[in-house]
This record gives C-alpha cells, sequence and structure tokens, in this order.
C-alpha cells in the first residue's frame, strides 16, 4: 500500500510541474518572450492546454469571471498541495 501512495504522490508532483510549466510559459508568451508562431512553442503550449484544460475547465464554472485574471492554475496548485498534504500526513495509517 505504501508503494500506491508513492506512486499517488508522484503523479502529483508531476501535475504540480506541468502546472508550473504552463503558468511560466503563459506569462512568456504574454510579455512577447514566446512566439506561438514558432512551431515547437506552438506544439508545447497547445499540448499543456490540452493536458491540463479537463482540469481547469470544472474550477473555471465554479470561479468568477476576473476579467484578464485566471486564477485557475492558482486554485489547482493548492488542492494538489493539499492533496500532497494528506497523503503524506495519513502515510501511517497504510504501512
Amino acid at each position: 500500500m505504501l508503494s500506491l501512495i508513492q506512486i499517488l504522490l508522484l503523479i502529483l508532483d508531476i501535475v504540480w510541474f506541468i502546472i508550473l510549466a504552463h503558468v511560466i510559459m503563459s506569462w512568456l508568451i504574454n510579455f512577447q518572450v514566446l512566439n506561438l508562431h514558432q512551431q515547437l512553442v506552438a506544439q508545447i503550449w497547445y499540448g499543456l492546454n490540452r493536458i491540463l484544460e479537463p482540469i481547469y475547465a470544472p474550477i473555471r464554472r465554479i470561479l468568477p469571471n476576473m476579467g484578464g485574471l485566471d486564477l485557475t492554475p492558482l486554485v489547482v496548485l493548492i488542492g494538489v498541495y493539499a492533496a500532497r498534504i494528506i497523503l503524506i500526513n495519513n502515510m501511517g495509517y497504510f504501512v
């Protein structure tokens, strides 16, 4: 059972990394450091969007419209971190 929890923690770490990469890439695109007309940048951007949109969509329906500010990645990061804390704190029950 401990191996299952470690696998879940690994998945949460990967999701955390993907969300951070998506946020940083969105900043770089908005500040015109990266250009979506470059094929590699566009492929990475659309790939990240396809991975994260199923996670973001339910939260975007709940959050109020903030204009140009999207707090969805922050809410998801808090959720991932909370899930990680819950798994780590309850790991002793599954050993």
